[in-house]
């Protein structure tokens, strides 16, 4: 497949895994990146594909810069991937996240409308949007938005504009609004990888015990790497639509943690964790589910990994992890 992707946000999780899914489909990939964190190639040594991608500087922030990595690059397919992406630190950096999760989206659509409006253009959303709004307990592309965080409010934004510049422009553009997906390679800032990092850490004796929020909120958990694949099927389609992408089930943090020290080998998980109030959301979201039968209608789409899998691969890749760091010291 002779084809040309931009991917922002390339050295995060999703970036990771969607650059190798492309690589293996004969793309040439192209990663914008901010130039703090040219060297920041964890996740892409983690996946072996670091050698194999094409990197642009670039920052959502500077609209001359996303200018010139179009120009650069001249994609086919570019994949929004980059945001202010922890919802806790939208709350102590609330203008930030906006400047990069809602006004970054419209430079990058500026850009792509003026020097290459032929492009693909897919736009991470996200199920945080939907806050506790819901219908028979599941959120579907019908459920009205309620977001509950500066985080969520700036990708509702993201989420409209892109539907205006498809409208108004003809620009093809999907949003993907995907639920929770983890992977080993997830930031240590979110709780599903601070848990296993965790559990790792008590496994192996250098940690005795964790602190967390809310251990009732559920979330719909998927694995990143099925994830990725919904989001190059919307850009193979005729025509742009706007798809949920969820494993349609959920698991409360309780659940996470019962998975993830059972798999590790440590009884009694409950007295390795206390409450932390630092934790707690200034508004709490309690529970997400997501309906992905128009994505797995129209995409042929289909999670693989399913929750047992997915908390028992990230503890094993960070019992592998720590077990290096520990063995260094």
């Amino acid at each position: 497949m002779d084809r040309t992707a931009l991917i922002t946000g390339i050295t995060g999780q999703d970036g990771g895994y969607l650059a190798k899914l492309l690589l293996g489909k004969g793309y040439r990939v192209f990663g914008l990146m901010e130039r703090s964190t040219r060297y920041a190639f964890a996740n892409l040594d983690y996946l072996g594909i670091t050698a194999d991608v094409d990197y642009l500087d670039g920052d959502m922030t500077d609209e001359a810069s996303l200018i010139q990595a179009i120009r650069q690059s001249r994609p086919d397919e570019i994949y929004n991937l980059a945001a202010q992406s922890f919802v806790g630190t939208s709350w102590r950096q609330p203008i930030l996240s906006t400047e990069v999760n809602a006004v970054g989206v419209l430079r990058l659509l500026e850009a792509v409308r003026h020097f290459a409006p032929t492009a693909r253009f897919y736009q991470a959303s996200t199920s945080e949007m939907f806050g506790n709004s819901h219908e028979d307990g599941l959120q579907t592309e019908e459920t009205p938005f309620h977001p509950r965080s500066p985080y969520a409010i700036a990708k509702l934004y993201a989420y409209w504009i892109v539907n205006n510049y498809k409208e108004s422009y003809g620009l093809f553009c999907a949003n993907g609004i995907l639920f929770n997906h983890e992977s080993p390679i997830r930031g240590k800032e979110f709780v599903t990888r601070k848990i296993t990092d965790a559990v790792a850490r008590i496994k192996l004796g250098m940690l005795a015990r964790i602190g967390l929020g809310n251990l009732d909120s559920e979330r719909d958990w998927g694995f990143a790497g099925d994830y990725v694949d919904a989001m190059w099927r919307m850009l193979q389609r005729d025509q742009p639509a706007n798809y949920i992408v969820s494993t349609g089930e959920t698991h409360s943090i309780r659940d996470f943690l019962r998975v993830a020290f059972a798999h590790a080998g440590v009884a009694d998980w409950e007295k390795r964790v206390y409450i932390d109030p630092a934790h707690k959301r200034p508004a709490e979201l309690h529970s997400l589910r997501g309906k992905s039968d128009k994505a797995r209608r129209e995409l042929g789409w289909e999670p693989r990994v399913g929750f047992e899998e997915l908390v028992r691969m990230m503890v094993d890749a960070d019992l592998e992890r720590v077990g290096r760091e520990k063995g260094a010291q």
